[in-house]
């Protein structure tokens, strides 16, 4: 029988370093909970940057009550090797969003689900976006790859965003690739 290896994730944000999944988890209940009838998004997304020796992972979470804040933290992946193929780096910034993406359980969705059920009918709300760092426009040096990684987020249930929508991956994740 094989052996599934259980991969550490640490997060962090401006407040806090290394969080567990299960700490963010937390965090993001509690954010519901302060408003339960707010329209609330979960956005996951991932973006890169090539560096002289090395590349920079960086996944967001942002769980964000619309019109009423948000809370998000970070996770980091330094690959040791200058990722210069391009289809190669956007395919694992989107692994790594996938890698996130599988926490959200069932049972963990439902959980946050069950938070805005008994405001549905005063007009709560709850997706969960996947932010991916590409674009369909012209002059994107991406946008061959648009179908291919939407059909993956697609694939995990989560609704897919290309930028301009992306803001996870392309502004709050970038902030912290430099």
């Amino acid at each position: 029988m094989k052996k599934f290896q259980v991969y550490h994730y640490s997060f962090q944000n401006l407040q806090e370093r290394s969080m567990t999944f299960e700490q963010v988890f937390e965090h993001i209940v509690k954010f519901m909970n302060i408003a339960p009838s707010g329209n609330f998004r979960l956005m996951v997304g991932t973006d890169s940057q090539v560096h002289k020796k090395h590349t920079v992972f960086i996944t967001g979470i942002v769980i964000q009550n619309e019109g009423k804040g948000v809370w998000a933290c970070i996770r980091k992946i330094v690959i040791p090797r200058k990722m210069t193929k391009l289809h190669e780096r956007i395919s694992l910034e989107l692994s790594l969003t996938e890698d996130i993406v599988a926490l959200f359980t069932e049972e963990r969705k439902n959980r946050l689900i069950n938070i805005v059920l008994p405001f549905l009918y005063q007009g709560a709300t709850f997706t969960m976006e996947g932010h991916i760092d590409i674009g369909a426009g012209k002059r994107n040096k991406t946008r061959q790859f648009v179908q291919e990684m939407v059909t993956r987020i697609e694939s995990m249930g989560v609704e897919p965003k290309i930028k301009p929508n992306a803001f996870v991956a392309s502004s709050y994740a970038n902030r912290y690739t430099k």
